[in-house]
C-alpha cells in the first residue's frame, strides 16, 4: 500500500500568480514558510504547486504573509538547469487548501449568539 499525504500550515512568502498552460488549464506556484516545531527561529520554505478550482481559489483569496492550511501530496520531477544540469525538484500538490486566520479587512460583524435561559424552580419534574 502507498500512503502519500501531507499536511501543511504556513505562511505564503509571495503574492501567488496564476497562470494558464496551452490547453487552458489554471495553475499556480507558491512557496509557504513553515516554523518547526522544536525550534521556532528556524523555518522551512517549501514549494507549492495548485491545479485547476485550487489555483483559482489561492489567487483569488491568498496573498504575501497570509496563513494558509494545505493538505496534498508530495511530487518529484527531474528537469535540466539553464547550465544544462540535472536538477530535481520536491513540491507538495496541494489538494485542499482552507484559511487559518479570519479576515481583518471588510470583516464583518459577529453575529449575537446569546442565548437566553429560563430559571425554573421545580427541578423534580425534570427527566434527568
Amino acid at each position: 500500500m502507498n500512503f502519500n499525504k501531507v499536511f501543511l500550515c504556513g505562511r505564503l512568502t509571495k503574492n501567488p500568480e496564476l497562470k494558464i498552460t496551452p490547453n487552458q488549464t489554471p495553475v499556480c506556484t507558491f512557496s509557504i514558510a513553515v516554523n518547526r516545531n522544536y525550534n521556532k527561529e528556524e523555518t522551512d520554505f517549501i514549494d507549492i504547486v495548485a491545479w485547476r478550482n485550487t489555483a483559482e481559489f489561492i489567487t483569488k483569496y491568498f496573498t504575501k504573509g497570509n496563513a494558509i492550511f494545505i493538505v496534498g501530496g508530495i511530487q518529484t520531477r527531474t528537469y535540466k538547469d539553464s547550465s544544462g544540469n540535472n536538477r530535481k525538484a520536491f513540491e507538495v500538490v496541494a489538494q485542499e487548501v482552507d484559511f487559518v486566520e479570519s479576515r481583518k479587512k471588510e470583516q464583518e460583524p459577529a453575529e449575537d449568539t446569546t442565548i437566553n435561559f429560563e430559571e425554573i424552580d421545580d427541578v423534580d419534574g425534570l427527566p434527568f
